[in-house]
């Protein structure tokens, strides 16, 4: 049996690069899984790239369906967009591994939904100075800056990824990227270790 491993972490962690370092790891063999949304197709985007776009009616009808694995909406100026996993064809736990980037609380939804056995939360940490560095540099090179969503986001990571958030998720391990190779390297062996371990079971 395959494994879902969920990358979970504070905003500016480095999340987005170890995840795409991951996925060009053929050793791994790690499949991404394609989220859908209920939001237009944007400029650039491919359907079934970065997601899979669709309805509310079609949303629905796999709720119904009991395949709807996490579901987060969002209030826009256009009405409510929603983004979510669900169960479908390219999800085939029992030949593949699997790897996605989540919050605590869709990390816990997709445990939730496939079992503890089948889900292992790889969460990223960074020490908050240094974190808030990164953003302020990476905001700085927008064309339109926004730093107080920057702010937001930064002080919402404390809340969200609390001890205590972290205890009711199960969460005990933790890998922290203050050095990309080290860190990319101890999460790829943990992979491996727990890839095989499950394969076993």
């Amino acid at each position: 049996m395959g494994t879902i491993f969920c990358i979970v972490g504070k905003s500016s962690s480095g999340k987005d690069t170890i995840y795409k370092k991951l996925l060009e790891n053929s050793s791994l063999q790690l499949r991404r899984i394609v989220p859908y949304t209920t939001r237009p197709i944007r400029a650039g985007e491919c359907e079934g790239v970065e997601y899979h776009f669709t309805t509310v009616e079609v949303m629905e009808r796999l709720r119904d369906e009991d395949k709807i694995i996490e579901c987060r909406s969002y209030e826009t100026v256009y009405g409510v967009w929603y983004y979510f996993m669900a169960k479908d064809s390219q999800i085939q736990l029992e030949h593949y591994d699997y790897v996605v980037i989540g919050t605590l609380a869709s990390y816990m939804k997709i445990r939730d939904y496939f079992g503890k056995d089948r889900v292992v939360p790889i969460y990223i940490n960074l020490e908050d100075g240094e974190r808030l560095s990164r953003a302020l540099r990476r905001e700085k090179k927008q064309t339109q800056p926004r730093y107080e969503e920057m702010c937001r986001r930064y002080l919402a990571d404390a809340k969200d990824f609390s001890a205590e958030n972290l205890e009711r998720a199960g969460i005990t391990r933790c890998f922290n990227n203050h050095n990309l190779k080290n860190c990319y390297a101890e999460i790829s062996k943990y992979i491996k270790e727990q890839s095989q371990n499950n394969k076993e079971l």
